[in-house]
C-alpha cells in the first residue's frame, strides 16, 4: 500500500528541492539546471528568484551568463519564455514542439491568419530573415508580409515564433536593461544544432525540482499531455496524497520532516513554484486561494511558514524605493518582523540605488531608511 503524504509534507519536499527552505551556495548556472529553467516572461523575475535560492547571489553573475551564451531566454515549457541553460534550449525545445504546434491550430488570434499557408516556406523565410541578423517581432512580421501581402503581420510573425526554435537575444534580460524582444534562431546563436530530446530525463529532473508530483502536475508543468507512459517506464517510488491521488518521486529525493522550519521568502514574478502543479495546495494556504481567487496570473508571492500568505511590489517613486506587502490570511507579531526584515534584504538587493527604502505592510509604513541609514542595510 502506497504512503500517504500530507499537504505539509509535499510542501517542504518542494521547497527543499527549489532551494526555498534554505539559501545554497552555488553558481547560478547550477541553480537553472537544478530548477529546469525558470520563467522569464518578466525579463528581471529570475533575477529575483535567484536572490531567493543563492546565498549572495550578485546579478551581474546572470548578465554575462546570458552575454556568454551559456543561458538563454526562448518559449519553452507551456509556450512561456523560459530562462534555460544553452544545453538545456537544444534539448528541450524540440520536446515541447507539440505545444507550438497545437498553437498553430487553435490560436483564436492568430491561426485563422495562418490557415493554408505553406507552413514550410514560412519557416524557410523566418530563418533566413533572423539569422542575417536579430529582429523583432514587428519588423519580422513586416518583413515576412512582403512576401505575403494577404496575410496580417502579427499572425505571420505569430507563426514563425511557434514553427523555429526563436530565442531572445541581449540586451533583453540584463540586469538593470530594458528593450524589445529580438529574435533569432537558438541553433544560429549557440553555433550548435538542436538535440534529441530525452523525456525521461527531463521528468526525472522536473521530479527532482518540483516532486513529488502526479502526472497530471508534471504536465500541467510542461504544456505537454500523454506523459504517462513515460512515469510508467521510470523505476519510481509511489505515493498518495490525502485525496488518494497516485504521486512520484525519485527514491534518494529529499522529502524533509513537515515540521521543518520554513523561512520567509520572496518569490519572483511568475515564480514557476506557482506554476508547476495542477493543485497549488502544497504551498499556497486556502485562506490566500480566496483571497486571489482564479489567479489567471499568480501575483508575486511570499512563503511563510511554507505557504503563501502574502503578495509584494516594488514601487520607486525619485530616489525612494518602497516595498508593499499586500496580507492575504492573518500574520503574527513574528511574521511581520521575519517579513520586514527579509524585505530589508529584497530592497538593498533590488533597490540598491535608492537614496531611501521603505517596507510597508498594506498601506502602513512600518520600516523606512533615509540616506543616512542606507549604508545599515543587511544584505
Amino acid at each position: 500500500m502506497s504512503q500517504t503524504l500530507s499537504l505539509r509534507a509535499l510542501g517542504r519536499a518542494t521547497l527543499a528541492r527549489q532551494f526555498l527552505l534554505q539559501r545554497v551556495a552555488m553558481p547560478a548556472e547550477e541553480v537553472i539546471v537544478h530548477l529546469v529553467g525558470m520563467q522569464g516572461q518578466a525579463p528581471q523575475a529570475p533575477y529575483v528568484g535567484l536572490w531567493s535560492r543563492i546565498a549572495g547571489f550578485e546579478p551581474h553573475e546572470l548578465s554575462q551568463l546570458l552575454l556568454d551564451r551559456r543561458v538563454v531566454r526562448i518559449p519553452l515549457m507551456r509556450n512561456t519564455i523560459h530562462l534555460v541553460t544553452a544545453d538545456d534550449c537544444l534539448a528541450m525545445r524540440p520536446w515541447t514542439q507539440p505545444i507550438f504546434d497545437r498553437d498553430l491550430r487553435t490560436n483564436t488570434t492568430f491561426a485563422p491568419g495562418l490557415r493554408d499557408l505553406d507552413l514550410t516556406a514560412l519557416a524557410a523565410a523566418t530563418r533566413k530573415l533572423v539569422e542575417a541578423q536579430p529582429r523583432t517581432a514587428k519588423e519580422l512580421g513586416a518583413l515576412l508580409q512582403q512576401r505575403w501581402p494577404d496575410r496580417p503581420a502579427n499572425s505571420l510573425a505569430h507563426g514563425a515564433r511557434n514553427l523555429l526554435p526563436l530565442l531572445q537575444v541581449p540586451p533583453r534580460g540584463l540586469w538593470g536593461r530594458s528593450g524589445q524582444p529580438t529574435l533569432t534562431t537558438a541553433d544560429a546563436w549557440l553555433g550548435r544544432p538542436l538535440a534529441e530530446p530525452d523525456p525521461a530525463t527531463l521528468v526525472r529532473r522536473y521530479l527532482a525540482a518540483f516532486g513529488p508530483a502526479s502526472v497530471q502536475d508534471a504536465q500541467t508543468w510542461s504544456g505537454l499531455t500523454r506523459l504517462r507512459e513515460v512515469f510508467e517506464r521510470l523505476p519510481l517510488r509511489r505515493f498518495r496524497d490525502e485525496d488518494g491521488r497516485e504521486l512520484f518521486d525519485l527514491e534518494d529525493a529529499p522529502r524533509p520532516d513537515p515540521d521543518t522550519p520554513a523561512p520567509v521568502r520572496f518569490l519572483a514574478e511568475y515564480d514557476n513554484l506557482l506554476l508547476s502543479h495542477a493543485d497549488r495546495a502544497r504551498v499556497v494556504g486556502a485562506e490566500s486561494l480566496r483571497a486571489i481567487g482564479a489567479w489567471r496570473e499568480p501575483p508575486r508571492g511570499v512563503l511563510v511558514d511554507g505557504y503563501v500568505k502574502a503578495t509584494w511590489k516594488i514601487t520607486r517613486e525619485r530616489q525612494v524605493a518602497r516595498l508593499v506587502v499586500q496580507p492575504l490570511d492573518r500574520l503574527g507579531t513574528r511574521d511581520r518582523a521575519a517579513l520586514t526584515a527579509e524585505g530589508e534584504r529584497l530592497l538593498a538587493f533590488a533597490a540598491a540605488d535608492a537614496h531611501a527604502k521603505e517596507v510597508s505592510f498594506a498601506g502602513t509604513r512600518v520600516w523606512a531608511a533615509g540616506a543616512s541609514a542606507a549604508s545599515g542595510i543587511r544584505a
